[in-house]
């Protein structure tokens, strides 16, 4: 006989991935890390009280790390079994977060820079699409693994797209957004031809890498991108060969 034992420890089930969310107000629209219908899978979210875009990106999220120690710690407490934020520039908090929740943390998109590296002919290399070129340095690559002098180009000029995030406002024209990325995608192929592929570092970047990919004939990998495989180590695919079925989460097996 088998018996199905539930065992405890956690507040909430089947929501493996917790998301630090910064506190704003601007429209998040699917593709957004911070629109739950994002994610095909279960999400836990928790606002990181007085963490706004503004600091993260302006100070380098001075006097901020407490909190974000602090909301990651409830997170876990929760449920999840990883932490990712909403905001690449959280690279910087990478190494603190993991060792003080000790599960794993996936804090940026930036991460992905040196896979992504491995993956193109020799002679090409990644370039990073920012919020802010300006406050993106060295310092965030380093901490995400990636080279420092990785090939940046921001969007801090554009339209609408950094002055609606750093502003906090309350609506966003997103057609304007598309065209501040479409322009700075080109002005990255313009400015470095040897640039093969794409990563988004802001997490509110996704929802133009379709079109990204499309007008410029490279790959572009974002913050879904590496969710998505962050959470599939969390909670790999059950292909359901005969004799493999685990228990869901919470659930153990005793013969």
């Amino acid at each position: 006989m088998t018996s199905r034992i539930a065992h405890g420890g956690k507040n909430i089930y089947g929501a493996r991935v917790g998301i630090l969310m910064l506190e704003s107000k601007w429209p998040r629209i699917p593709g957004d890390t911070g629109h739950a219908a994002t994610w095909p899978f279960p999400v836990l979210y928790k606002v990181v009280r007085g963490a706004t875009a503004s600091i993260v990106i302006h100070e380098k999220g001075r006097g901020l790390g407490r909190a974000f120690l602090d909301a990651a710690t409830e997170l876990v407490l929760d449920g999840a079994d990883g932490i990712t934020t909403t905001g690449g520039f959280l690279s910087l908090f990478q190494h603190e977060l993991a060792d003080h929740t000790g599960v794993p943390v996936a804090s940026s998109s930036l991460m992905q820079i040196p896979l992504v590296q491995q993956l193109l002919p020799r002679g090409k290399r990644v370039g990073v699409l920012t919020v802010h070129g300006e406050r993106l340095g060295p310092e965030h690559l380093l901490a995400a693994g990636a080279p420092g002098d990785t090939p940046i180009v921001g969007t801090e000029n554009g339209r609408e797209f950094t002055k609606a995030l750093l502003g906090d406002h309350l609506t966003i024209d997103y057609g304007l957004v598309e065209l501040d990325m479409l322009d700075a995608g080109r002005e990255m192929l313009r400015r470095h031809p040897d640039v093969g592929a794409l990563v988004l570092e802001c997490h509110n970047m996704a929802p133009y890498s379709r079109r990204l990919q499309h007008d410029l004939g490279i790959p572009v990998y974002d913050v879904y991108t590496f969710v998505r495989w962050f959470q599939s180590g969390l909670e790999p695919r059950d292909f359901g060969y005969p004799g493999s079925s685990v228990p869901d989460d919470g659930w153990r097996e005793r013969r």
